[in-house]
Parts: structure tokens; C-alpha cells; sequence
């Protein structure tokens, strides 16, 4: 029998100094600055609008979740006295308060357990359906957006997506046409009537995209960019919220909170693979991260498997998985010739492809339980 080695005897051996005290972690701290107010089934306005005044008078921000089951007032602020709980549970109309201990607080379960559902011009992401984006990586033409158009709306596609401003890692490649593609994407969607996913880069940018676009793409290079995040989380846009190249999945929902704190709910997160050691494929496709989402978040989840791999050949395996994993959706690109695709031809699918792969998608849907 191995002996118990104290504490205290390993320091009288080693001669050690007495340990320091440990100091709160972030996360310790973090739980001092949101709660949630718990509203009595019945409460009254009035009742809730004295919650959120009471608030006020402390400089904390009062978000209201009406839900079926519930009714909750998140707060969120720099510091919540301690004594805020138990006076919140004096008034009138409030069942109880509870810390919320995720560093994220607007997109967390504990707010908001049942799923947000984005509503995009008729089309709803999340709530058990499956949606596909399709389109291609840029705007080239408008030849070719009008026929990458048509050809995604046959085969059964439910958004539009382009690129007119284009990230590039060498500023020689094609960068996008600027306010002209995105002319074309709003041309593209009067005509076959899909609604439009486009990047924003700056915030200089959100008003001239916000007149063309239907939702907002925030690109994995940008999920940082905060100032970005604020302008759009100003506007009542959606906001599809693409995950950084190395960034955890904790840090992907605190950019989707910098959305939501500035009063935009409409926020779609999406897992388009992450930069590992792996060369075979351009990413690595983080499938764990589509569920864990799932599970931590009421915000709907979709997938990029072309970004995610750069292949178009394991497009279709990836995407089938990302749905099976609990995906709301994919975005795929497609080109009608991707040989002659100035970006990311090499992921594209083609039509025939794309045409193929909708069925695979509907029945993968169809059996986990979802319909598309």
C-alpha cells in the first residue's frame, strides 16, 4: 500500500514556501456580471417594466425573452451589486433570479432554452428545418450570378449566396466587384426570388451592403473584428456568423454576443473548419462544434463544408454529415464552371454536382427527423 503524502509533509521535505492564494479565475468574474430574472407565469407589463426600470437605475441592460414556458429578463453589466438578487426577488411578479455561469449570456440556454428561429424573407432558419444556401464564391458577372442563380433555385435551394467584397490572403487575386456585385445578387434575387448572403468587411460598409443583402456574412477573418460586430448588431439584419480560423467555440459565441447586446437577435453561427496541423484538406471540418453549438446556444447552427475542406469531392460526404450532427442548414458554393472560377473554384460544386447531392440531403434530413 502506497503511504498518503501530506501536503504539509512534502513542503517540510522540499523546504517549500506556503502556496499563494488563488485568485478568482475570469470565468469566477464573469459570473458576477449576468444574471436572469425569472417572471411569474401571470406577471403583468407593468410588472416587467419595473424590473427593467430598477435596472436602469444601476446602468445594467435589461434583455426580455417571452417564451411559451417562461419569461425571463436577462442583465447584463460591468458589476452587479451583490445584493441585486435578492432585491430583484422582492417585486412584484418575480419567481426567482439565477447567476449565468457560461462567460456568453444572451446566446446561452440558461437565457433562452428553446431555439431561435431566423426568419429571412420568409425563409426560417433553425427550428427543425434544414435550409441550403448555395451560390458562388464571388460575383464575377452577370452572366454568371444570374445562371448560378437559376441553377441553385432548380435544384431546390432556399438562399442565395456571393461574394461582391472578397477577403483574399494575396491582395493580386480577384477581390470582388464591389457595390456592383452586389447590384447583381439583388438583380439575381428579383428574378428567381432567393434571398441574399453576402459578406460585409467593415463597418463603413454595413449601410451600403444593408441596402442590397438580406443577411449579413461575417467571414472567419472578421469574427474578431468587434466594431464590425457592433454595426451589424445595430441593424435588424440577420447575421450569418462564420467561425474564425482558430478560434474555440466559446470565442465564436462571445462574437455572437456582440451582436446580440447591441439588440439584433438575429444571429445564425456557422462551423466552416478550422486550421489544424492537417494538410490533406484546406480545413479541418469540426463537426463536434456544430453540436456542441447545438447544445450550448439557442441560436441556429449551419455548416460550410466547401470552406471546411476545400475539395469539391468531399463536399457532399461533409455536408450529409453536418446534418446528420444536427446542422440547420449548409451553405455550399456552386459554379456553373468551376475550371474558370476566379476564387475557390477548386471547392465548387457544379450543377449536375449540386443537383445530385439535394435528394442525398433531403433523406439524410428526413431520417434524423427534420424536414427540409
Amino acid at each position: 500500500m502506497r503511504p498518503i503524502v501530506t501536503e504539509a509533509a512534502l513542503r517540510g521535505t522540499l523546504n517549500l514556501m506556503p502556496a499563494p492564494a488563488i485568485a478568482c479565475s475570469s470565468h469566477d468574474k464573469e459570473e458576477d456580471r449576468a444574471m436572469i430574472i425569472v417572471m411569474q407565469t401571470g406577471s403583468t407589463q407593468a410588472d416587467i417594466q419595473a424590473v427593467l426600470d430598477r435596472l436602469k437605475e444601476y446602468d445594467l441592460q435589461g434583455h426580455l425573452t417571452v417564451g411559451a414556458e417562461r419569461t425571463v429578463v436577462a442583465v447584463v453589466g460591468a458589476t452587479i451589486p451583490p445584493t441585486l438578487r435578492e432585491e430583484m426577488e422582492h417585486f412584484r411578479g418575480v419567481k426567482e433570479t439565477v447567476r449565468i455561469t457560461q462567460p456568453y449570456k444572451l446566446v446561452s440556454r440558461e437565457v433562452r432554452p428553446h431555439d431561435t428561429i431566423v426568419d429571412v424573407r420568409g425563409v426560417k432558419i433553425g427550428g427543425g428545418s434544414v435550409v441550403v444556401i448555395a451560390g458562388p464564391c464571388s460575383v464575377e458577372s452577370e452572366e454568371q450570378i444570374m445562371e448560378s442563380a437559376r441553377v441553385v433555385r432548380a435544384a431546390g435551394a432556399t438562399m442565395l449566396r456571393g461574394g461582391a467584397f472578397k477577403p483574399r490572403s494575396s491582395p493580386y487575386t480577384f477581390r470582388g466587384l464591389g457595390e456592383l456585385g452586389l447590384k447583381l445578387l439583388a438583380q439575381a434575387r428579383d428574378a428567381t426570388g432567393l434571398p441574399v448572403v453576402t459578406e460585409v468587411m467593415t463597418p463603413g460598409d454595413v449601410d451600403l451592403v444593408a441596402r442590397y443583402a438580406d443577411v449579413f456574412q461575417i467571414g472567419a477573418r472578421n469574427m474578431q473584428n468587434y466594431q464590425l460586430l457592433e454595426e451589424v448588431g445595430r441593424t435588424n439584419l440577420p447575421v450569418l456568423l462564420k467561425r474564425g480560423l482558430s478560434a474555440t467555440i466559446e470565442e465564436w459565441l462571445l462574437s455572437a454576443e456582440y451582436v446580440i447586446a447591441q439588440g439584433n437577435p438575429n444571429v445564425i453561427l456557422c462551423e466552416r473548419g478550422i486550421r489544424t496541423f492537417e494538410t490533406a484538406t484546406r480545413n479541418t471540418m469540426d463537426l463536434n462544434a456544430v453540436a456542441v453549438a447545438k447544445r450550448r446556444t439557442h441560436l441556429p447552427v449551419i455548416a460550410d463544408p466547401s470552406h471546411g475542406t476545400g475539395k469539391w469531392y468531399l463536399v457532399a460526404p461533409l455536408a450529409l454529415a453536418s446534418i446528420a450532427a444536427g446542422a440547420d442548414g449548409v451553405i455550399l458554393e456552386v459554379h456553373p464552371d468551376p475550371d474558370r472560377a476566379k476564387s475557390d473554384g477548386g471547392q465548387s460544386l457544379n450543377p449536375e454536382n449540386f443537383a445530385a447531392l439535394m435528394p442525398r440531403i433531403a433523406a439524410v434530413a428526413e431520417a434524423v427527423g427534420r424536414g427540409r
